[in-house]
């Protein structure tokens, strides 16, 4: 099986919509890798592989090998335009890393103990408003994921950005925005049926 972290691409020398719609035609998928103190460079990579690789939900939030022409570059998963009408992935935008540098990157919330939370005993239903966060860290430190332990969450309590327990070493880059952008993450709501419960 081919590493899932490892994107193989080829060097795509014009750019233009006539050139990416023919690299899509051939069962490729056009891409762009820029940032660092190299100029931006087209790609073209083969869709089969794309498909495969994006199944992995880490590829979001990993440092990648970028692998164009045999030489290899770290990157992050930066953009990613699909079709919306059929499975077909139309662009991908890779940023270049520096290992030594800071990074943001979107990392999904992973929820646990939602079903069996002080709330859900009482009925309640968790409404989540955000799936996943910004962070700020070092490639070497980037999370997978980050767990939002909603245990003694209750009947009408939030967890707020603040609230998330977090890896040594990253930042949350709401939270340095200011208190204001303290935004909620899940709420534990009332049913109907527990608060019918309730006023019975």
């Amino acid at each position: 099986m081919s590493n899932v972290f490892e994107f193989v691409a080829e060097s795509r020398g014009q750019s233009g919509s006539g050139v990416a719609r023919r690299a899509r035609r051939q069962g490729n998928v056009p891409a762009v890798i820029y940032g660092g103190e190299s100029e931006p460079q087209l790609l073209v990579l083969n869709h089969n592989e794309v498909i495969k690789h994006l199944a992995h939900e880490a590829v979001y939030s990993h440092v990648l090998d970028v692998t164009v022409d045999g030489k290899t570059e770290k990157a992050i998963l930066k953009g990613v335009q699909r079709n919306p009408a059929k499975f077909q992935i139309l662009h991908l935008d890779f940023l270049r890393v520096n290992v030594s540098g800071v990074v943001k990157v979107h990392v999904p919330l992973h929820f646990i103990n939602e079903s069996t939370s002080v709330g859900a005993k009482k009925g309640g239903i968790a409404a989540h408003s955000l799936v996943d966060i910004e962070v700020a860290c070092l490639p070497s430190d980037l999370p997978e994921f980050i767990e939002v332990n909603l245990a003694s969450l209750d009947v009408g309590g939030t967890i707020h950005l603040s609230d998330i327990v977090l890896p040594k070493g990253i930042e949350i880059v709401a939270l340095a925005q200011g208190p204001e952008h303290d935004l909620p993450v899940v709420s534990i709501l009332a049913s109907k049926a527990s608060k019918d419960e309730a006023a019975g």
